[in-house]
């Protein structure tokens, strides 16, 4: 790829790519200006933000938050890894690029662009990639095939959400415990009372692994906790008391000074309503048993309904499901197995995490899954 000063004015080398269930523009950190404080320009043009009608038909964005999103890649200054990766989440319909924290769908595509594009050189076989995340400050292994010099795309895995198969990559979060906050429990305890204006006292569990997540009752909303994305979208209260109850949280966790201040940070902490395994419908009107899951999410994320589940706020879960005395703990199935399985609105998703208990202290030693990628174009980008 040729640097920024090879380019024409306003046009940027980017690849856009699928990783998991989400898509994005990955641009090398190379290419774009050094003055970071012109990259919010760049992004928002680039994806079509602001856009009041909610598609971004005027960028690359697709009209959802796992649409809209960019990566910066380059090598890394980090003695454990390999490339740095900066994630930003793009705003719909509003011109906001937050980066406040990591997006582990887009973190699958990484390491195959990093030896697509010869950033790390890897034989043929197993390779791993060692990414460090400057938005948590936290490093991920990625491990996949590599034939001919190029990440494998072809293979057998499918992943709720994704049509098709693709070759697999495992994703490996090594200690995500305090992504956000610099503690796995945020609060000091598994679950706690928040007095939120206008509802009352709502209990909550404040996790930090991977990303900040606060997990609430499906029953605390009045809701069966299987609702697809299209019916939350309908039920504008139970939004805005999501809302409110997320803007309070992030106060209690340490992430913002004020509910209002954490309005005008709509990616972290994400939030979800978790409930015990129930028969679901999915968006393709598959039934799903309750013998297929251990536990029911539902997340919003970036003030929308997901319509999977966002890889990081998935390993949050997998980690709070094995604290004792969380929400998600409560709802989990007791007779669960080592990969703890979500039903979510495209199906069901599995994740292996590793949680310690030592000294009275709750660790979170490692969350891993695995994910497809494919690389969708190369070329520039007007912005």
């Amino acid at each position: 790829m040729t640097t920024m000063s090879d380019a024409m004015p306003n046009r940027y080398q980017a690849v856009f790519a699928r990783g998991g269930t989400s898509k994005a523009l990955i641009f090398h950190r190379r290419d774009l200006p050094e003055d970071t404080a012109r990259w919010d320009a760049i992004f928002t043009s680039a994806m079509g933000a602001p856009d009041p009608y909610g598609r971004q038909l005027n960028g690359m964005g697709g009209g959802v938050s796992s649409l809209s999103k960019v990566c910066i890649v380059g090598p890394s200054s980090h003695p454990d890894a390999d490339v740095d990766y900066t994630f930003g989440q793009v705003g719909v319909q509003r011109a906001t690029v937050d980066y406040n924290g990591n997006c582990g769908n887009m973190s699958s595509a990484i390491g195959p662009f990093a030896v697509d594009e010869g950033l790390v050189k890897a034989s043929d076989g197993e390779t791993t990639v060692r990414i460090f995340n400057t938005n948590t400050r936290k490093i991920i292994h990625a491990t996949f095939q590599v034939r001919n010099g190029k990440a494998r795309v072809d293979g057998d895995l499918a992943i709720p959400g994704v049509a098709g198969t693709g070759a697999p990559v495992r994703l490996d979060f090594l200690d995500p415990g305090g992504a956000s906050t610099g503690r796995l429990l945020p609060g000091g305890q598994p679950s706690q009372r928040l007095a939120i204006a206008g509802i009352g006292d709502v209990e909550v569990s404040l996790v930090d692994a991977a990303n900040a997540c606060v997990f609430v009752d499906a029953d605390t909303l009045g809701l069966a906790g299987t609702e697809l994305p299209d019916q939350l979208e309908k039920h504008r209260d139970v939004m805005d008391r999501l809302m409110s109850i997320r803007c309070h949280a992030a106060v209690a966790m340490g992430l913002s000074g004020s509910a209002e201040e954490a309005g005008r940070k709509p990616l972290i902490p994400l939030i979800a309503f978790v409930s015990p395994p129930a028969d679901a419908a999915t968006l393709t009107g598959e039934r799903l048993p309750a013998s297929a899951m251990d536990l029911t999410v539902r997340m919003i994320s970036n003030g929308q309904p997901h319509r999977a589940l966002p890889l990081t706020g998935s390993l949050c879960t997998a980690v709070a499901a094995s604290i004792e005395g969380t929400l998600v703990h409560r709802a989990t199935r007791a007779e669960r197995g080592d990969v703890l399985r979500l039903g979510m609105p495209s199906g069901v998703i599995t994740v292996a995490a590793q949680v310690d208990r030592e000294h009275g202290r709750w660790i979170a030693r490692r969350g891993a899954f695995y994910r497809t990628t494919r690389r969708l174009f190369e070329g520039y980008v007007y912005a």
